[in-house]
């Protein structure tokens, strides 16, 4: 079965993460996605390490399945050949800092004037407007700016990233998801329009707990660690050989939890009686539990608590959680075929539709590999004509 998105036809002007995750996204719900490189390089990730066979591993993360154009933007017959992609196209995606596609004559304004229903999504650090929109961003200029790094971390301690570019990420699922509703607009206005999508207010998004509690209170939330701002006992806890999670704030959870660690005492403890009392009273609470979880391997804890219904998980490290029998029941590690290097592993998607399921098959594009393709089959140029685009390092 053909992907949701079968039919759509996204031109991609993007680079870095946040662009690129966008549109595999959408790649992977079946769009054809166009990527737009620069002759000279391409994407700057097609350079990041580690390989595979040649392959940036970063790259092929977020560039599975899309093709690939290079194409001269500073080359006039170059700017005419992506406003003709442009014109064919539904979406056109780009995250560069606000006015260089309009210093390219390919901003919204251009586009619309002749393709009115084209969505053109703009993926910046700060947004089209704002007091900062002219400034550069990356990952971790947005978690400090969006207040990420202020709360995670262990408390008194100093600002720790996130260990995944939740920035860039948060960013990037939000221009699809903008992308998406401005789809189903058009299927009623026949009009296109304009997304814009500011990095910063994905992660103030991404925030809500921590702003609302902050508005409810005037208080401001500091970094707990692993802890809940609100939930106790919910947090990592040392066992002999790692670490257990336990999300054990409710009370039929709690009394379960203190049955099998046999400390039914703790419920009629005043201190730790209901939810908000062990939260006020958690670092009284806390040295208690983690002598006791100490006490037995991760694996032993999670039977037991699993046995009896309780919240819980180990603390996995990256190849275990690859190794892990439900990873590969949801099918979440899955192989693409690369032109050159051959099979290679990716992370599937998420997303599980039962009509029409997501299928990923084809790697990222060597640099300019369809090039011609899209030249012949879209624009309906000749090979004398692409001849001669080449002659000029428009293409």
């Amino acid at each position: 079965m053909a992907g949701p998105l079968k039919g759509i036809r996204v031109l991609d002007m993007t680079w870095a993460l946040a662009g690129p995750y966008c549109t595999m996204v959408l790649c992977d719900l079946g769009a054809e996605v166009i990527k737009v490189e620069n002759p000279e390089g391409g994407d700057p990730s097609r350079k990041s390490i580690p390989f595979i066979e040649g392959v940036s591993a970063y790259f092929l993360s977020v560039n599975r399945g899309k093709k690939s154009v290079a194409v001269n933007l500073r080359h006039p017959q170059g700017k005419e050949i992506v406003l003709a992609l442009a014109n064919k196209a539904d979406v056109l995606v780009e995250n560069f800092r606000p006015g260089v596609m309009d210093r390219l004559g390919l901003g919204y304004g251009a586009l619309r004037s002749t393709n009115p229903k084209i969505i053109y999504a703009a993926c910046s650090g700060f947004g089209q407007k704002g007091p900062y929109a002219h400034r550069p961003a990356y990952d971790v200029v947005v978690q400090g700016m969006g207040g990420t790094l202020s709360i995670t971390g262990e408390a008194g301690g100093p600002p720790t990233r996130v260990g995944f570019s939740i920035g860039d990420i948060g960013g990037g699922i939000f221009t699809a998801l903008g992308v998406l509703a401005a789809l189903h607009e058009r299927e009623s206005s026949g009009e296109g329009q304009m997304v814009d999508i500011s990095m910063l207010d994905g992660q103030m998004a991404l925030l809500e707990n921590a702003f609302a509690r902050f508005f409810a209170t005037g208080e401001v939330p500091q970094r707990i660690g692993t802890r809940h701002p609100l939930r106790t006992p919910f947090q990592a806890f040392p066992t002999q050989d790692g670490h257990i999670v336990l999300a054990a704030s409710e009370e039929r959870f709690w009394q379960r939890l203190c049955q099998v660690i046999n400390r039914p005492d703790l419920p009629r403890d005043e201190r730790f009686k209901d939810n908000p009392s062990r939260t006020r009273n958690h670092d009284q609470l806390e040295p208690i539990l983690k002598e006791i979880t100490r006490t037995k391997k991760t694996a032993e804890w999670v039977a037991l608590m699993d046995k009896n219904d309780i919240p819980c998980g180990p603390v996995n490290s990256i190849d275990q959680v690859a190794n892990d029998p439900h990873t590969a029941a949801r099918e979440m590690i899955t192989e693409v075929e690369h032109s050159k290097a051959g099979r290679l592993k990716v992370i599937n998607s998420p997303l599980k539709l039962s009509r029409t399921p997501v299928k990923i098959e084809r790697a990222c594009p060597e640099l300019g590999e369809h090039t011609e393709e899209v030249l012949q089959n879209l624009l309906g140029l000749s090979q004398e004509k692409i001849t001669e685009l080449r002659s000029l390092q428009a293409i």
